[in-house]
């Protein structure tokens, strides 16, 4: 049986970086007047803005759309 050993933020720093991002780039500056309202920006950032547009430096500076159709070119 393997042994469970204490959590570890390294382990998840692509997602703990994505939803730092998110909360600096989209939530925290804005108001949302409801939960739908929220969840329909917060999707149109991730979907619209993060995985199409945004640059990352790990990925050459291409959004991960674009790295993944370059990649899967190859």
């Amino acid at each position: 049986m393997k042994e469970k050993r204490k959590a570890n933020c390294w382990d998840n720093a692509v997602m703990e970086r994505l939803f730092l991002n998110l909360k600096m780039e989209r939530v925290w500056p804005r108001d949302y007047a409801n939960h739908g309202e929220a969840v329909r920006d917060i999707t149109d950032y991730i979907v619209g803005f993060y995985n199409n547009v945004r640059w990352h430096s790990k990925l050459g500076y291409l959004p991960p759309t674009t790295y993944e159709h370059k990649m899967a070119a190859k």
